[in-house]
């Protein structure tokens, strides 16, 4: 994506977009306290409570961090008539969410989990709750209220499941055969070991854990083992994507037709991970929903993880923390083109690696520079903190493209590569390939453009991963120069 449509997404598409979450909806109290001292009446700490909190959790947590990305949410779910009902019903009104999809349901418990902490560590939980699933008759009121809502003109649905209910098979069946009708993206965050009534979903997204349950065994958390197990899921049910978080490594996403997206986790002190899965899910639906790429919104949904896990307690994603955060990683680029030698690039990289932070390297010949181009070398630098690209020579692409090439000389190639904000350094190297250069400057993400396999990709033994970045469809400098040659036969340049 480039920079232009990212600042559009976060300033102007996220604030109009129309997403309905469906499910568990509960309260989150917290007790907030200081532990200073042993009970007398037993061998337990005594909490000093200094203040108490409300907030929205489960899956009106989902909705919460929509509603801070300024997102325009309708809320569905089940909740008694007590106390803890309207207490949700405040919270959500508060956060400017419609709850016109709540059904509520005599003598009901609803939902709440209340959180006692010491000094910011959580010290014990405590559960008010009622699991019983929605009647015929309740999932009914539940579709028609969907199909209302699609009517009016819905971006994206969520179904959030805890098991506490709402989400029976008929119902999740009921809403996800509608949204597909209507061509509505529906992610979902799934809860169990059975996984049909998610058949359809166009993104399910499991945790390890959850992953392990589903597959029936312990998943350990390495990216072979995630994919296998993965590839299991979709032979066995019927979705297009599974994205799973896989906590300090990152996020995974598998389509169901093996194509293979990975995003490293953002380097980030953990407080309290309550909550994280939520904002991950919003996040990346509402980016979907927005028309991004599935890299593009898997990076801002990692992103917005790192911000909330920094936090105490279920804390949704704001908008302006989004904007703040691409701000500083977007920075501009001022300062004129240097040419380095290999072995000064070789230096930067690793003053930047001795700083925890990802270099990721891609090459090419980047001749007469266009779109295509930019949206393949933003989504390389949204893989890490760093990119550096290796530039082929005159002479290089002269062989590989043929006598007539380039038609833009190796240094304003490097000039206009330089000036774009996701480049920190361009190198230039005279052979065919650029195993040598990688072979002094070692990132830690090579990246390839098309449809390689990594395990043919040259030099991929210099690094410590290889992605692979699809190119944008319409966009190549052998295509402007036929256009070009056909505009001057026709005598109209």
């Amino acid at each position: 994506m480039t920079g232009n449509y990212i600042d559009g997404f976060l300033n102007t598409v996220l604030p109009g977009l129309r997403v309905a979450v469906i499910g568990d909806m509960m309260v989150d109290r917290y007790v907030f306290g200081r532990v200073e001292r042993i009970s007398p009446e037993a061998p337990v700490p005594v909490n000093k409570v200094e203040r108490i909190s409300s907030v929205l959790g489960g899956a009106a947590n989902v909705a919460a961090n929509l509603a801070n990305l300024d997102c325009h949410v309708i809320a569905a779910g089940l909740v008694g008539d007590d106390e803890n009902a309207a207490l949700l019903r405040n919270l959500l009104q508060e956060s400017s969410i419609d709850d016109s999809g709540l059904i509520v349901r005599r003598g009901h418990a609803t939902t709440t989990k209340m959180r006692v902490l010491g000094s910011r560590q959580q010290m014990v939980r405590l559960d008010f709750e009622e699991v019983t699933p929605l009647t015929m008759a309740e999932e009914d009121a539940l579709e028609a209220w969907v199909q209302t809502q699609i009517q009016q003109g819905l971006d994206g649905i969520i179904l959030s499941d805890y098991k506490k209910g709402v989400l029976t098979e008929r119902a999740a069946s009921l809403v996800i055969a509608a949204a597909h009708a209507a061509n509505i993206p529906v992610l979902v965050d799934p809860k169990g070991s059975d996984w049909t009534k998610y058949n359809g979903a166009d993104f399910v997204t499991p945790n390890i854990k959850e992953l392990s349950d589903c597959v029936g065994q312990t998943v350990i958390n390495e990216e072979d083992t995630v994919i296998e197990a993965a590839k299991r899921i979709h032979q066995q049910y019927d979705f297009a994507h599974l994205m799973v978080t896989r906590s300090e490594k990152g996020i995974t996403v598998i389509g169901n037709d093996g194509k293979i997206w990975n995003n490293p986790a953002t380097a980030q002190e953990v407080f309290d991970v309550s909550g994280a899965g939520d904002t991950v899910a919003a996040t990346f639906l509402a980016a979907i929903a927005g028309h991004l790429s599935i890299r593009t919104s898997l990076q801002i949904a990692n992103a917005a993880a790192g911000i909330v896990v920094a936090k105490v307690g279920t804390y949704p994603i704001h908008r302006s923390e989004l904007i703040a955060l691409w701000k500083e990683w977007h920075p501009r680029h001022w300062a004129p083109y240097q040419a380095l030698t290999w072995e000064d690039t070789a230096k930067k990289i690793r003053q930047w690696q001795q700083k925890g932070e990802t270099v990721v390297f891609t090459n090419g010949c980047f001749d007469i520079l266009h779109r295509g181009h930019v949206l393949y070398l933003q989504q390389a630098a949204m893989l890490g903190q760093h990119l550096v690209v290796g530039l082929n020579s005159d002479d290089s692409v002269q062989r590989l493209k043929g006598e007539t090439r380039p038609l833009v000389h190796e240094e304003d190639r490097a000039v206009l590569l330089s000036a774009l904000g996701c480049v920190d350094e361009v190198v230039i190297f005279t052979e065919d390939t650029p195993s040598e250069l990688l072979q002094v400057l070692r990132p830690d993400i090579l990246v390839k453009g098309g449809d390689y396999k990594p395990e043919d990709v040259i030099g991929r033994e210099y690094a410590k991963r290889v992605e692979i970045i699809p190119f944008e469809d319409g966009y190549s400098t052998t295509g402007l120069v036929q256009k070009i040659a056909n505009l001057a036969k026709k005598g109209k340049i």
